[in-house]
């Protein structure tokens, strides 16, 4: 089995206020993306399992409630009333059996997966993203390589059985079960379970009492599990044990991208040295010769980034306006009569001196 190929399920909460953002992203209804990596030229590849055609996810659930399919009641305003699903195996994985059209049937078989988990009428959205450029793969194959993964915007629909209470004027009903309704609860949807040694009896703590697992824990099982028996083989499933079943999902990505920026941030100190003598040739328009003389040089800065703050200034006759501009840079190149001598790329992190990637090596371990 190939080293490293993991599989990967992960549950994102959404509210009706924040789940316009994602569909945005999901759907592809943005005209850019703050992934740069997003080819839109492949964006009819991306594949819907599951669609709402012509509404928006909220107007889906509108519509949903209207018909009496889901219930809200009882939900803060703010509460979480989707789910965001994404379902994935390292990228290496897909490349190495067939690509596009494997990952295809793969992720045909993870929606039938996310089916069973929520109900099929529970699932607004399911598409499978092959549109997203994997750079470092880019580069290990030597030609475009994809990240397929699934998304998939699913309503957390529990049954809740509604009795008839004392007011009831039949004593006989009192207690009984009036209605079934189907409720969105994102809390009893993924309640932790106790866990349960290989005899099925509970397993104890050192003071007796049960130990629990963590929902998204049994969600990493499923998923493997579920995948395996429909005969997808050559991946394990994702880290057991890791903090990633104590933390959300997003604050466990955050956690480990911070690691592994610092391990990168390490390694560019300490290549610095090596190279401090390459950064000067950028650091002037002009150069001496041997023979003494003055030869000009051609620079190209390129310098990208995010607004994150703006001073408007101020509005007086005859009187500069002194308004600003603060930039969070993301993306420098600098160009020596037509050659790259410098390119720093946060966000795909790139750190190229003269054209050699310094954290090729690295990226490619990650």
């Amino acid at each position: 089995m190939p080293k490293g190929n993991f599989s990967v399920a992960r549950v994102e909460k959404r509210t009706r206020a924040s789940v316009g953002k994602f569909e945005r992203h999901i759907e592809r209804k943005n005209e850019s993306y703050e992934n740069m990596n997003v080819d839109l030229s492949r964006t009819p590849m991306n594949v819907h399992f599951q669609g709402c055609v012509e509404l928006t996810y909220n107007e889906h659930l509108d519509r949903l409630i209207a018909d009496g399919v889901v219930s809200l009641k009882g939900l803060k305003p703010d509460a979480t009333v989707f789910n965001e699903m994404i379902l994935d195996v390292n990228t290496d994985y897909f490349e190495r059996n067939g690509g596009y059209d494997f990952a295809c049937r793969f992720y045909e078989e993870a929606f039938h997966f996310a089916e069973k988990l929520y109900g099929k009428d529970n699932i607004i959205s399911a598409v499978m993203h092959a549109d997203e450029l994997n750079i470092a793969m880019t580069e290990k194959y030597g030609k475009p390589v994809y990240h397929y993964h699934l998304h998939i915007m699913a309503l957390p629909v529990v049954d809740k059985e509604v009795r008839w209470s004392k007011r009831c004027k039949d004593p006989a009903l009192v207690g009984t079960v009036k209605e079934v309704i189907h409720q969105v609860s994102h809390s009893k949807k993924w309640k932790s379970e106790k866990a349960l040694d290989e005899n099925g009896n509970p397993v104890l703590n050192s003071k007796g009492k049960s130990v629990y697992r963590a929902s998204y824990s049994i969600l990493q099982d499923k998923f493997y599990e579920y995948m395996k028996e429909a005969g997808f083989e050559g991946f394990d499933r994702g880290e057991r044990g890791s903090t990633a079943e104590n933390l959300t999902s997003l604050g466990y990505k955050i956690q480990q991208d911070e690691k592994r920026l610092a391990d990168i941030e390490q390694k560019i100190a300490a290549e610095q040295v090596r190279y401090n003598d390459n950064h000067k040739a950028f650091m002037t328009f002009a150069e001496i010769d041997s023979s003494g003389n003055i030869v000009p040089k051609s620079i190209r800065v390129v310098v990208s980034g995010r607004a994150a703050k703006l001073t408007g200034g101020k509005l007086k006759r005859a009187s500069t306006m002194d308004s600003g501009v603060t930039l969070n840079i993301l993306y420098i190149l600098i160009e020596v009569d037509g050659e790259s001598v410098l390119e720093l790329d946060k966000m795909n992190p790139t750190y190229k001196v003269n054209g050699v990637d310094l954290l090729a090596e690295y990226k490619e371990m990650c």
